[in-house]
């Protein structure tokens, strides 16, 4: 097993060349569990691997504006068979972006599923939020959808659920890293104050949750590519999404009850703490549940074939219905067979 030991500094350039800070990954040491062999590493791993590239220059990046402000663009990959009503949306992160699921995009599009990954504007407030996806959702004429959201985003899936369960505009969530109530973080108070901070202490206060110490490789390379996608965001995105994580605000589980949830955590170190899992586990009791031995933040990064997996999982129990969201011509007609008995099972109970 190949371990690095990964930390972060930023250096400061002189202003009279440039005000920005820029994040560097310091890789000095790669320790071997066997023997006491160093080398040095290869950097953004992820960045040029070839399914990335493959990503990249097959998926087209695609913007929306929904809002009357222009500035709020919405920026999406939209895969699979567009005949699907009901795709899976991927919310990123305080640090990601659309890309950070290129792997979720592209095994489940090879299954048939349709797929859409986002990153959303800059929003304020949650309402504000709720409100703009709701107008996305109109704008690509999608009734219902499943939503996938990590850390932030599972927290903006919920309350989305939340707002629009009158009229529902989720059939189901995958809650992965995820938190049902913004306390945990103790930074409500400061939460009005992110928007006057410069971008480097913003930066600084979302790499200061990053795991730090030795890790096997793919997840220091899944670190990397998130300190990538970090720098991509500009001063008012960072704030805003900061804002969003800490302004004071709670699920409230009555009203999406009857929404389908998987919870997938991991065991090791994340920016979670117990505490905040338990909670998510004693809102949603009938949730299934996916534990991943190790992934650290990101498990979709560098675990990616077992969180798949569990997304599968996860959508096969709508296979054979309206909300179902793969194409018919991949489904076995055993399959269907299997899930419409599931399914009237739980009706007997």
């Amino acid at each position: 097993m190949l371990d690095k030991t990964v930390s972060y500094y930023a250096e400061s350039y002189d202003r009279n060349s440039s005000s920005r800070r820029k994040w560097y990954r310091n890789t000095d040491k790669i320790l071997w569990t066997r023997g006491l062999k160093s080398t040095t590493s290869t950097m953004e791993e992820i960045k040029v691997s070839p399914d990335y590239n493959w990503f990249r220059s097959t998926v087209p990046l695609k913007r929306i504006i929904v809002d009357d402000d222009d500035s709020k663009v919405w920026s999406l990959y939209d895969a699979g068979p567009k005949s699907i009503r009901c795709p899976i949306i991927f919310l990123p992160p305080v640090s990601g972006t659309a890309e950070v699921f290129f792997q979720q995009v592209l095994a489940l599009t090879g299954w048939g599923y349709r797929v859409i990954s986002l990153q959303y504007p800059v929003y304020w407030d949650l309402m504000e939020f709720c409100d703009g996806f709701r107008k996305l959702l109109d704008h690509l004429q999608l009734d219902k959808v499943h939503l996938f959201g990590a850390s932030l985003g599972g927290f903006l899936a919920q309350k989305f659920a939340e707002y629009t369960h009158k009229s529902p505009r989720v059939h189901s969530l995958i809650l992965c890293n995820s938190f049902s109530d913004t306390s945990i973080f103790n930074q409500t108070w400061t939460a009005n104050s992110f928007w006057l901070m410069p971008a480097f202490m913003l930066k600084k206060i979302v790499l200061g949750n990053f795991a730090k110490g030795p890790m096997d490789s793919k997840m220091a390379d899944a670190i990397d590519f998130m300190v990538d996608r970090l720098e991509t965001l500009n001063q008012s995105e960072l704030a805003s999404r900061l804002t969003l994580n800490c302004q004071n605000s709670y699920v409230e589980p009555h009203k999406i009850k009857d929404v389908a949830v998987t919870i997938i955590d991991v065991f090791d170190q994340s920016a979670l703490s117990v505490e905040a899992k338990e909670e998510m586990y004693k809102l949603y009791p009938n949730a299934r549940r996916a534990h991943l031995k190790t992934g650290g933040n990101f498990p979709y990064l560098c675990r990616s074939a077992e969180v798949n997996l569990y997304i599968q999982i996860h959508l096969r129990q709508f296979h054979g219905t309206r909300y179902a969201a793969i194409s018919p011509d991949m489904v076995s007609a055993e399959e269907l067979e299997v899930q419409e008995s599931h399914r009237d099972s739980e009706d007997d109970q």
